[in-house]
């Protein structure tokens, strides 16, 4: 018949065949790529509590050294100068303009609940916020949460089992009985169950958070280290949050300090003792070949605004050069230490000064991880400025908002930082004045003009945190 092809069908078969086991072969040489990502995250951390970024009474060494093997970031931002927020962000790629999680405690809606004596309202991460963990699973990943989740509200469904992660040991703000002796908790939250932490009994204290978070950590890579799949975990410690509490036999005892000024200190040490450890598991498990570790905080220090805590952060010169502290939105409030280390992918002892922030966090993980496009997000890839870090970003906007003491707003935008409160934008110029003490406003319209164009497209009303 005139145009009829006749197939050789044993041919065809031998092709088919080769084409299905090259697929195969491909996923499984893309799987032993996609490296493990560990991302370990402090808890109100200041910018000027570390070694490298000028600490210099806090000893910590393992931190120093993950730097000084990895690349340090200098110009890194929180997600928020609080906790839930910053974490919502970190989490979801969205920033505080987006975001469902846009402060500690909700203005209005969310579910009623107490911290302490006091009655308020909270929003948690609601069933169809999409997190990092969700997109790496979808990449192949099997994903791990332990330590601090505050993203819950009081909202007891809003786990990390049910955003991405497929084990979780750790803490929940919706399960106060997992809180409430703080840093020597008798119960838990595993995979969906309380469970006793033996060591904590009866009001005993023998099992400090930073080494359960630790010891979880390293069973963990244990576990997955021969897994065919590739790992995400993340490492959220409590550290050197309030209260301050921390076992005593550090090498501070003898320091002519305050007991406030030994125990902030080695809640930092415990926090870097910590790291350390990880970092040795990982090479002497030869993970470290093929596993990112991240290190970074999730804002500025000083846990609560008291006169004692202040103290202690000025004795430590926490915020380093920075104006601020936690609930700011200058500098000291959100900028934080920021170090990716692995030793076959991050340059040693490299410094970026290309500006991020949390929002970031979510589409530079799906760039390691090699994962599918059309994802939501306000951030950007920043691995190619990590792996490259002298490489020249254009200049972006980077927003926060923030409700607790007022409404306020701040975006930094190249060598720029604007702080807009009450509507009056104050402007700095960061590579002259990082203390942010000199407006110049008055002599930038561009910048500002620009600036104020951003700002009207760049949030959307929230139903917890209204404007209005």
């Amino acid at each position: 018949m005139p145009g009829f092809v006749k197939f050789d069908t044993m041919k065809i078969r031998s092709l088919f065949l080769l084409f299905c086991l090259t697929g195969v072969l491909s996923v499984k040489a893309q799987t032993r790529q996609q490296p493990n990502i560990i991302f370990i995250l402090a808890d109100d951390l200041g910018y000027g509590d570390v070694g490298v970024y000028g600490q210099t009474k806090i000893l910590t060494p393992n931190i120093d050294l993950l730097a000084r093997e990895g690349t340090k970031l200098t110009d890194f931002y929180a997600g928020a100068p609080v906790c839930s927020p910053s974490r919502g962000v970190l989490l979801t790629g969205l920033n505080t303009g987006h975001a469902t999680i846009r402060g500690n405690m909700a203005i209005k809606g969310g579910l009623a609940g107490n911290k302490g004596s006091d009655k308020i309202r909270r929003a948690g991460l609601l069933p169809q916020d999409s997190t990092i963990g969700d997109l790496l699973q979808r990449s192949g990943y099997t994903t791990g949460l332990i330590g601090k989740w505050h993203v819950d509200g009081f909202d007891t469904l809003a786990t990390p089992q049910r955003h991405g992660f497929d084990y979780f040991y750790g803490w929940l703000v919706s399960y106060p009985q997992t809180y409430a002796s703080t840093y020597w908790p008798d119960t838990w939250y595993r995979d969906g169950k309380l469970v006793a932490v033996p060591q904590n009994q009866n009001g005993q204290k023998n099992y400090y958070t930073s080494e359960i978070i630790t010891d979880d950590a390293i069973r963990y890579l244990a576990k997955h280290k021969k897994s065919k799949k590739p790992f995400f975990l993340m490492v959220n410690h409590s550290n050197p949050h309030s209260p301050l509490d921390a076992p005593h036999n550090t090498i501070y005892e003898g320091k002519d300090w305050t007991s406030d000024q030994k125990t902030y200190a080695a809640m930092v040490t415990y926090l870097d003792s910590s790291v350390g450890k990880i970092r040795k598991y990982l090479i002497e498990s030869g993970l470290d070949k093929n596993t990112i570790v991240i290190f970074t905080s999730d804002n500025g220090p000083r846990s609560e605004p008291t006169t004692s805590l202040t103290a202690v952060s000025d004795f430590f010169h926490s915020s380093g050069p920075l104006r601020g502290y936690k609930r700011d939105v200058t500098e000291g409030g959100i900028r934080v230490p920021m170090i990716v280390w692995n030793k076959n992918r991050i340059k040693s002892d490299a410094v970026s000064h290309t500006p991020g922030y949390f929002a970031d966090i979510l589409p530079t993980l799906a760039g390691i991880a090699g994962s599918p496009k059309g994802f939501r997000t306000d951030g950007a890839n920043m691995y190619p400025y990590i792996i490259n870090p002298n490489a020249k970003a254009q200049d972006r906007f980077l927003y926060w908002e923030f409700f607790e003491n007022g409404y306020v707003q701040a975006v930094r935008y190249g060598k720029w930082k604007a702080v807009i409160v009450k509507g009056k934008l104050a402007l700095y110029n960061l590579d002259s004045d990082i203390h942010e003490d000199k407006d110049v406003a008055d002599g930038n319209p561009a910048v500002v003009k620009s600036i104020r164009n951003y700002l009207s497209t760049c949030r959307s009303e929230s139903p917890y945190w209204p404007l209005n």
